[in-house]
Formats: structure tokens, C-alpha cells, sequence
């Protein structure tokens, strides 16, 4: 009894062993699949590139509670279509305000960033960028030298 079922296992594994390696993996390969991984590859090193005009605006004096605002310029030196995710503040003073259509490569961009004149004395507040930038996130500053509204009046301009 034993060593029938140590013949049939044996069999078994010879059988196995030779129909195993009938097939070749290189037929079965789908050569539009190929292709579209080349293309995906050819293509993963291209990402927009936010360029801005500048990074950092200094809306000067203005008395505490004015609010002003900013447009900070921008151009996608990229080679893929820029898409803006998110922009926060630091601070819920500061509202940013940006596009939520693609950015074409060589097309510019506007940000507008609106600050309530909250605060006193010399104010920076922050603004990161969420995009699709290779370095995933941008940043901005604004500045103001926030008089209190008692004090003489400044130069308090929308900008």
C-alpha cells in the first residue's frame, strides 16, 4: 500500500514537471499593454512648474481692520497642464482665493489673497499651495505693518 501511493506521487510529479513548461510567458505578454506603460513612463518626469512674479508682498502700513488684497502672478513653465488642489493660510485672517481650471504649460495664473488688517504692529502671514508641482507644495507671504485705528492714519491701499 505504501509504495503504491509513493509510485502514484511519484508519477505525479513528473507529470507535472513536463507539462509545466509548455507554455512561454513571452507569448501571452499583450504588446498594447507595452505601449501604453512606454508612453506612461516617457511621460512621468513631466510636471508643471508654478513661477511667480514674486512670493512675497508687503502691503506696507494700514490701520488695524482694513482689508486689503493681493494678486500674485503666476506662469507654468511645466510641461503638463498645472492644477491647483488646495491654498490655506496660516491664519483665518488671510483668505486665498485661486483658479480651479488647468494652467496650460505657458499660460499665466492669478492668486488672489485677501487679508482682513487683523493684528497689530508687524504682521507675515503664510499661504501654502497645494498642486501638482514635482515639489507637490508652493508658498506665499504677505506683510503689513498693522496700525491701530486709533493712531494717525497710514497709507492703507488696496493693493
Amino acid at each position: 500500500m505504501k509504495k503504491s501511493i509513493l509510485l502514484v506521487a511519484i508519477l505525479s510529479v513528473i507529470a507535472f514537471s513536463f507539462t509545466s513548461c509548455k507554455d512561454n510567458a513571452a507569448d501571452k505578454v499583450n504588446q498594447e499593454n507595452v505601449a501604453d506603460a512606454a508612453d506612461r513612463d516617457a511621460t512621468a518626469g513631466n510636471f508643471p512648474k508654478m513661477e511667480f512674479t514674486n512670493t512675497v508682498h508687503d502691503f506696507g502700513n494700514i490701520v488695524q481692520g482694513t482689508p486689503v488684497e493681493h494678486k500674485f502672478t503666476f506662469k507654468n513653465t511645466g510641461n503638463a497642464p498645472l492644477v491647483i488642489v488646495d491654498a490655506k493660510s496660516s491664519c483665518g485672517c488671510t483668505v486665498p482665493e485661486f483658479t480651479k481650471e488647468p494652467v496650460a504649460p505657458g499660460a499665466t495664473g492669478e492668486l488672489l489673497v485677501k487679508f482682513n488688517g487683523s493684528g497689530k504692529n508687524q504682521v507675515s502671514k503664510a499661504v501654502t499651495i497645494t498642486a501638482n508641482t514635482a515639489a507637490g507644495k508652493e508658498m506665499l507671504t504677505i506683510k503689513a505693518f498693522v496700525e491701530a485705528k486709533d493712531a494717525p492714519a497710514g497709507s492703507s491701499v488696496i493693493q
